[in-house]
C-alpha cells in the first residue's frame, strides 16, 4: 500500500507592532497641546495611527503582539483581536526582543514573525502578501523602494561629493523573518541597529528585497500627516473590492553559439563543459529566454531594450542581474509570477542532472517558490545547429497575474 502524501505544515505567522518610540522629530513640530502625545497615537481619519497599522496586519497573521507601555496603547487597539501589550525598551532592538520573548512564551510559538512600526499606518495588503510569499524561500525579507533622487554628501552646508544611488534602496516595514532565527540573533546580540535585517546581515544571512510602496509612509514629521491623509482619501475613493488580476502569458526564444575559452553558464549556474556560449554578457541562454518571456507578458519589449548589447556596461555581465530586473518589473506592477516553464534544447551537456539546481537559482532570483519554476531539456535528434552541437537554444513560457488597469 502506498503511504499517504504528507501535507506540509501550515506556517504560523505572528506580527510585532512596535509602539514604544516617542517620535521626537514629530513632537518638535506639533502644536504645544499635542506635543506630549507619541506620534503613533495621533488621529488619522478619526482613528489612532497605530490602529490603522494593526488593521492592516490582522488579516495576514495568526497573532499580533503590540509592544509599548504608553497608557494610550490599549485604548488605541480596543476591540481588536490582539494580544495584551508587553512593555518595550529604551531602544528599538530592546522592544523587538521583548516582543519576541512574549511570542516564544505562547503555547504555540510562531514560525514566521513580521516586525512593523506602529507609525506606518498605510501599509498595502499586497506588500504584506509579497513579504510573506518571499519568506517561503528566504530567512529574512524586507520591503524597500529603490532610491531615485540624486544623493549628495554634505559637510557644514557645502556639497563635498555625489553618492552613486545604484543598488541603494529605502527600507520599509513590515520586515519578515524566520522566528527562531530572529529570536536567536536577538538573544546573542545586544547591538543597537536601525532595523532587524541588520542583525541577519551581520551574521552573514541573506535578506531578500520585495517591492515596497510609496503609500507606506512612516510618520516622522508633522508634514507627513498631510501626506497620510491624502493616501487615506485616495484609498477611500477606490472601490472596496480587491483589484481584479488578469492573466498574462509571455513566450521567449533565444539562441547562442558555442565558443572556446568561456565558461558555460545556464540558468544562473556553471555547467562543466568544454565550451561556453558566445555573447555580449555571460550568454546565459536560459535566463535570456526567460527574461524575454517575462518582458513579453508585460508588454515591455525584449531583453535588448533594457540591456542593449551595444552598451559596454553589460559586457560579460552576470545575467542574473537581468532576471532580477524582470522580477522587479512584475512586482512593481503589483503582479505575481504564477509559473515559468523553460526548455533547453541541446545534445550536450545533459541538463537533467542540473535541472533542480537551475530551478532553485531561477526561483531565488525571481523571489518565488521553486515549485513555480520548471526546467527541462530536449534534443533536436541530431538535426540542425543544435544537433551538430554548434550552440544551444531555449524556449520559455511564463504566466503572470497583474492588476487590471482598465485599459
Amino acid at each position: 500500500m502506498n503511504a499517504p502524501h504528507a501535507h506540509p505544515k501550515r506556517r504560523r505567522i505572528a506580527a510585532l507592532l512596535l509602539a514604544a518610540g516617542r517620535g521626537r522629530r514629530f513632537s518638535a513640530g506639533a502644536p504645544q497641546d499635542q506635543a506630549s502625545i507619541s506620534k503613533q497615537f495621533h488621529l488619522l481619519a478619526g482613528q489612532p495611527i497605530i490602529r490603522h497599522a494593526a488593521l492592516a496586519l490582522l488579516p495576514h497573521v495568526d497573532v499580533l503582539q503590540p509592544v509599548g507601555s504608553d497608557p494610550l496603547l490599549p485604548e488605541a487597539l480596543a476591540g481588536l483581536d490582539v494580544l495584551p501589550p508587553v512593555e518595550g525598551g529604551a531602544e528599538r532592538h530592546d522592544s523587538v526582543r521583548a516582543g519576541l520573548d512574549a511570542l516564544a512564551a505562547l503555547p504555540e510559538p510562531p514560525d514566521i514573525v513580521l516586525v512593523h512600526d506602529g507609525a506606518r499606518p498605510c501599509v498595502p495588503a499586497a506588500l504584506i502578501a509579497r513579504t510573506l510569499e518571499a519568506l517561503e524561500t528566504h530567512e529574512g525579507v524586507i520591503p524597500a523602494l529603490p532610491v531615485s533622487d540624486t544623493l549628495k554628501k554634505v559637510e557644514n552646508g557645502i556639497i563635498t561629493g555625489t553618492v552613486s544611488r545604484e543598488g541603494l534602496w529605502r527600507a520599509q516595514t513590515p520586515q519578515g523573518f524566520s522566528f527562531p532565527l530572529l529570536r536567536d540573533l536577538h538573544d546573542r546580540h545586544r547591538t543597537a541597529l536601525t532595523d532587524d535585517a541588520g542583525l541577519l546581515e551581520a551574521e552573514g544571512h541573506r535578506v531578500a528585497i520585495v517591492m515596497g510602496s510609496e503609500d507606506n509612509i512612516k510618520l516622522t514629521v508633522t508634514e507627513d500627516l498631510m501626506r497620510l491623509e491624502r493616501v487615506i482619501e485616495d484609498q477611500q475613493k477606490q472601490p472596496s473590492q480587491a483589484p481584479v488580476l488578469l492573466p498574462r502569458v509571455g513566450l521567449g526564444y533565444d539562441v547562442h553559439a558555442f565558443a572556446e575559452g568561456r565558461k558555460l553558464i545556464l540558468c544562473g549556474i556553471e555547467i562543466p563543459h568544454e565550451k561556453g556560449l558566445a555573447g555580449h554578457s555571460d550568454a546565459d541562454v536560459g535566463i535570456h529566454t526567460l527574461c524575454d518571456a517575462i518582458y513579453g507578458a508585460l508588454n515591455e519589449g525584449d531583453i535588448g531594450r533594457h540591456f542593449p548589447p551595444t552598451d559596454e556596461k553589460w559586457r560579460d555581465m552576470d545575467s542574473a542581474r537581468f532576471l532580477v530586473h524582470a522580477g522587479e518589473l512584475i512586482r512593481s506592477r503589483g503582479g505575481m509570477l504564477v509559473n515559468a516553464d523553460l526548455t533547453i534544447i541541446c545534445e550536450r551537456p545533459k541538463i537533467g542532472p542540473h535541472a533542480k539546481a537551475m530551478c532553485a537559482r531561477l526561483a531565488e532570483l525571481l523571489k518565488v517558490n521553486p515549485s513555480r519554476i520548471s526546467v527541462k531539456a530536449t534534443t533536436s535528434e541530431r538535426l540542425g545547429f543544435t544537433g551538430r552541437e554548434e550552440g544551444i537554444a531555449a524556449t520559455a513560457a511564463v504566466s503572470i497575474m497583474v492588476p487590471d488597469n482598465g485599459e
